[in-house]
């Protein structure tokens, strides 16, 4: 019955420099697919743009990233954009961002739920399934779970096995190479929806970036009102693109302090 679907918030961490209508067609592809298994019903989905401490070479501030999301979310009545991640003066775990909007997942249902008391006042179980969180991302994403540093492996067991992951295909990548080239993804598959994109669209920010550098238009790739708020402020602009040039990523820097924990298959 579709009452008793679990309800399932969908988390799509990254840069979002800036936010595309590729992005937010992840989120429909996601819902789509997941009600089809007959056992999820997607209540939600946030946006979750990474701080400034990403150090990522042309990441604009947080603040222009978070405000392009929300103006191109505008049109959306189920997801949203979270500020949370992107305050962090340092750049956040992936896995720590997860438990923090998890937990407080679990604090609204419980308030929403609240405790059933049987004929003696005894607690009894939570009529409603609890609710469960997973990351949204695209093929490429998978791949990195192969880079030296850049991951902690207790934190890709927990994002895989505990969490559960939905990856949307994109152009020629083939994100089940990804899950099989990983003992850790092959060992949660079952927690791994590989979602198809039945209309295939290649946007990506880096493109957009540097046809707004090149002065070319990008109308039909992002939102009019994204457009129009990146003229406002100038963002996008060579003197943009040289930001955190030659500043080692933040993950591989802090990560590389922790010796032995990377995910080296």
């Amino acid at each position: 019955m579709a009452t008793r679907r679990i309800p399932l918030v969908l988390l799509a961490c990254g840069s979002f420099n800036p936010i595309t209508n590729q992005h937010m067609r992840l989120f429909e592809l996601a819902r789509d697919h997941m009600h089809s298994t007959g056992q999820y019903q997607v209540v939600g989905g946030i946006v979750s743009p990474v701080s400034d401490g990403y150090a990522k070479q042309g990441l604009v501030l947080a603040q222009h990233r978070i405000a392009m999301a929300k103006l191109a979310l505008q049109s959306s009545d189920w997801v949203t954009v979270d500020e949370w991640e992107s305050q962090q003066a340092d750049w956040t775990e992936t896995v720590v961002t997860m438990r923090y909007h998890y937990g407080r997942i679990l604090k609204e249902y419980e308030l929403s739920t609240g405790e059933h008391k049987d004929s003696s006042g005894n607690p009894s179980p939570l009529s409603s399934p609890c609710p469960q969180l997973k990351l949204l991302c695209g093929a490429d994403f998978l791949d990195t779970f192969q880079v030296p540093d850049l991951w902690l492996d207790d934190h890709v067991e927990e994002v895989a096995g505990h969490f559960g992951l939905i990856c949307v295909s994109r152009g020629g990548l083939h994100p089940e190479r990804a899950v099989a080239a990983s003992d850790t993804l092959s060992r949660h598959s079952h927690n791994i929806f590989l979602v198809r994109e039945w209309v295939r669209n290649e946007t990506s920010a880096t493109e957009v970036r540097r046809a707004l550098r090149g002065g070319l238009s990008v109308k039909y790739l992002i939102p009019d009102s994204v457009i129009e708020y990146i003229h406002q402020h100038n963002l996008y602009t060579e003197d943009s693109e040289r930001r955190n040039k030659g500043t080692v990523l933040r993950p591989l820097a802090k990560q590389a302090t922790q010796p032995g924990k990377s995910l080296d298959d």
